[in-house]
């Protein structure tokens, strides 16, 4: 890596002045604000960096606050009695305040692997371990994003630029600093933080830094399926899902992190598109409205179209109903986990919403409540109702559900009475069968010809 080459491009360093941005203490967490204080104070550099930064310029309201200064992981923690020191590749300082964390990276240097003093150790171009200290100009360049390499400097309170961030969020672009295919070489996420960042700002990919998803993709495969995962959360429940998967899409990303999905899609189906997409916006929209969300519900719907095509593969092989979808299930989820990692209380959730599909369908008096005192019905109803694009049934079946959740048992099991019970789009009570006539058996011992007469 070469720092010359790397800022020649590079405009001159800016220095806007408190009265030339937007950015307020008012809108800093007071931790971060101690923090900075507590550096400045000691006699180090302190600087709010990062996203916060780039979000306040923006408007927005930050959920986490970075800070950069000159002094060493070691002297933090001499400085905060609630500090731990973690990282092995990034050695960092976490300052605890509550439930808040407050990350406190020394500024990077721009030495070569092996530089004397330092702790770099690049493999295939993949930085695996980088702990040499610089300046906050070479910190600012080693940065990925022009629009994240921007300091609030809390000596005068100033937003100093080393890169021309300003002028992309001006532009709405996002623009990689240095050499694009050297940067994703280093760290292969950093194509899924491009797509992730334009999908959440409403910022464009400078061509530059689009071109190389193509070619190098693929190294995405190469990364931690662990940190593909926190990734996957990110892009995904974060409240710009729906966003973040069409900008993958545009990409040509998901098919590296998501391949069954990717897969299920190009065969065309529609009503699978919908389903995604819809699944998406209601997630969406819970987080804009402060309802939980589960990470287990999304991956069933990614991973949907893939494990329903698969389970009707087996059983047109001839395989029972249940162990169809058991292998289906397992083959997809077995696969996706080599990329992404889903923890086993995820994917057991899938699963069961999986499994649980064919059991709508089955409408008879003791299989529907065995069905709606299964503590994933609730999950797995939410579901059906996302396939209403599949058929008329569908969207029949899951009107029907809905309507049986909101009578009482009583009144259910009257509607359903003993037999099978086709769905409706009306009532329950329209869909029960007619109850038929006992017959009354004749007395015993009367022959076929006897009247029973005198």
């Amino acid at each position: 890596m070469n720092p010359e080459t790397r800022s020649d491009a590079l405009p001159a360093m800016r220095i806007i002045p408190r009265e030339q941005h937007s950015i307020s203490r008012k809108n800093i967490s007071k931790a971060a604000l101690r923090v900075l204080y507590r550096l400045h104070e000691a006699g180090f550099d302190a600087y709010l960096v990062g996203g916060a930064v780039r979000d306040l310029l923006l408007g927005g309201h930050p959920k986490d606050f970075d800070v950069a200064t000159n002094a060493t992981p070691d002297e933090v923690k001499g400085l905060f009695r609630n500090c731990r020191l973690i990282g092995r590749r990034f050695r960092l300082a976490h300052v605890v305040f509550g439930p808040e964390i407050i990350e406190v990276a020394t500024f990077r240097g721009t030495g070569e692997e092996g530089a004397e003093g330092g702790d770099r150790h690049i493999v295939d171009g993949r930085i695996v371990r980088d702990n040499i200290w610089g300046s906050i100009e070479e910190d600012a360049v080693r940065r990925d994003f022009r629009v994240n390499a921007l300091y609030y400097d809390i000596a005068d309170f100033s937003v100093r630029d080393y890169v021309g961030g300003m002028q992309d969020l001006e532009d709405r672009s996002m623009r990689l600093i240095g050499d694009p295919e050297q940067r994703y070489r280093e760290d292969p996420v950093r194509m899924l933080r491009a797509a992730r960042l334009a999908a959440k700002l409403g910022f464009t990919i400078d061509p530059a830094a689009a071109a190389p998803f193509a070619t190098l993709g693929h190294l995405l495969g190469e990364a931690s399926p662990a940190r593909l995962f926190d990734e996957s959360l990110k892009l995904f429940l974060a409240g710009h899902g729906l966003k973040s998967f069409r900008m993958l899409e545009a990409c040509g990303l998901l098919t590296f992190l998501f391949p069954a999905t990717a897969r299920a899609l190009e065969r065309g189906d529609d009503a699978l598109r919908a389903l995604v997409e819809q699944g998406l916006a209601n997630t969406d929209a819970r987080i804009a409205a402060g309802k939980s969300v589960t990470p287990a519900f999304l991956y069933a719907v990614l991973l949907w179209g893939e494990v329903r095509d698969q389970a009707q593969g087996w059983m047109a092989q001839g395989f029972d109903m249940n162990e169809a979808w058991q292998r289906a299930a397992v083959h997809v989820v077995g696969e996706q986990c080599q990329r992404v990692a889903i923890p086993r209380r995820f994917t057991f959730t899938m699963e069961e919403i999986w499994a649980l599909q064919p059991r709508f369908e089955q409408i008879h008096r003791k299989r529907v409540f065995r069905l709606m005192s299964h503590p994933r019905f609730r999950a797995a109803f939410d579901f059906l109702l996302l396939r209403a694009h599949e058929s008329p049934r569908m969207r029949e079946l899951g009107q029907w559900w809905n309507h049986a959740q909101q009578l009482p048992p009583e009144m259910l099991a009257a509607a359903l009475g003993g037999g099978g019970v086709p769905p409706s789009d009306h009532t329950v009570a329209a869909t029960a069968p007619a109850r038929k006539r006992r017959r009354r058996r004749k007395p015993a011992g009367r022959g076929k010809g006897d009247s029973g007469g005198a």
